[in-house]
């Protein structure tokens, strides 16, 4: 059977991407120590098993049992004292500064990076990767964007990129898709990790079941479109697709189109105000073409409630990766409408449209609106499945990290 180790490395033998390795444990570890940036995120929650978790706020790293291996996830430091584990906030991590992995190598064997470096400059990674090198410590990268959405120019984050995925002694990302790319573009094998749920267990079958317990009619039932604004990542092209979805339920009858927006967005005084969107959508909403809601950040049992009340969730990216706002859909039943940019489609199963750099085609957003309304599919995944998925998950990390220090 081939180790996860060997999946990771160059197409040639796994050892050269791992010239430190006789600085690491010899004896296979019964327990592995890993300094997870971030360690308090959702999803990093659930690549842990069921029965564990990371460390909770204020107290020790937590620990949990992954196929016969102990693993132990440091808290966050607290960004504005590191002595202390973190309440809420994790960002900036602080784990990423060289001067923290210096001073705390001996409280970690393994170093796995997820995100929250895009403050961070190459040049202080590169800083971050080679005092992980002197400490004999192996880094785990988990590519969750090829893209970053928040950046209109991908100069930034690709000069990231090139610093943590040669660097790294195990590349991990979500999809086949990015896979792929990763191995064109720095011929590196990546290990493939389906993303884990985001909702809670709980929440999830008290939604699904409200779902299998209300009977639609369908002449009569209302079919909810909703598109979240949120406060406007640099990935989004709002207004062509807001155009072409009120032409698309031009039509359908009981249709509504929900639009959300934060405060921060669309009203005068918030920050980031952008008078042309907010002027558009209040005219649409005055017409009563649209629902508009405007409102503050959701919490998570506020999202879900929203999420849940939508029949298509549709995401108007023009550049992106993955996403956990579409699998958070899938725990809840809401079908997705996703662009053809990034790797969505390889994700989970979508809707789709073409929507890239390029721009968008507003004739098939249209088609996929017209078949959702039409086919109603049910692109959910049950709360057994996603149990059974987070246990592999885990074992895989678990095993990935057993490997590096053998």
């Amino acid at each position: 059977m081939t180790s996860l180790l060997s999946q990771s490395g160059r197409d040639g033998s796994a050892s050269e991407k791992l010239p430190h390795r006789a600085s690491f444990a010899a004896a296979e570890p019964q327990s592995v120590r890993v300094a997870s940036v971030p360690a308090s995120h959702v999803y990093v929650r659930h690549i842990s098993p069921i029965d564990g978790d990371v460390a909770q706020p204020g107290g020790p790293a937590a620990a949990s049992r992954d196929g016969g291996v102990r693993v132990t996830r440091l808290a966050d430091p607290d960004p504005d004292d590191p002595s202390r584990s973190a309440l809420q906030r994790w960002w900036p991590p602080v784990m990423l500064d060289a001067e923290w992995v210096r001073a705390h190598a001996d409280e970690f064997d393994v170093f796995h990076l997820q995100f929250g470096f895009d403050a961070r400059t190459p040049e202080q990674l590169r800083d971050l990767v080679d005092e992980l090198r002197r400490a004999g410590k192996p880094l785990v990268y988990t590519v969750h964007d090829l893209r970053n959405p928040h950046h209109e120019n991908r100069a930034e984050h690709d000069a990231q990129l090139d610093v943590l995925v040669p660097a790294a002694d195990a590349v991990i990302t979500l999809t086949d898709g990015a896979a792929y790319e990763i191995k064109r573009r720095w011929a590196r094998r990546a290990i493939v990790l389906p993303h884990p749920h985001v909702v809670d267990f709980e929440t999830m079958h008290h939604i699904q079941r409200a779902r299998i317990d209300i009977q639609h009619d369908r002449d009569h039932a209302e079919y909810r479109i909703g598109l979240h604004l949120k406060s406007l990542r640099a990935n989004m092209n709002p207004i062509p697709v807001i155009g072409a979805l009120l032409d698309a339920i031009n039509g359908l009858p009981n249709a509504v189109l929900q639009i959300d927006g934060h405060r921060d967005l669309l009203e005068p005084t918030g920050p980031r105000y952008d008078a042309g969107l907010a002027d558009l959508l209040r005219e649409e909403a005055a017409a009563g073409r649209i629902d508009l809601r405007i409102h503050d950040y959701f919490d998570d049992a506020h999202l879900w409630q929203y999420l849940a009340s939508l029949d298509l969730s549709v995401l108007p990216y023009r550049f992106g990766t993955h996403s956990g706002w579409l699998e958070a859909c899938r725990d809840l039943g809401t079908a997705v409408l996703a662009p053809t940019c990034g790797y969505y489609r390889d994700q989970a199963p979508v809707m789709l449209y073409l929507h890239d750099d390029d721009g968008l085609d507003a004739d098939s957003l249209g088609c996929a609106v017209g078949r959702a309304y039409y086919d109603r599919p049910s692109f959910s995944i049950t709360v057994d499945e996603r149990r059974r998925q987070r246990e592999a998950v885990s074992d895989a990390h678990a095993a990935l990290y057993r490997d590096l220090l053998r």
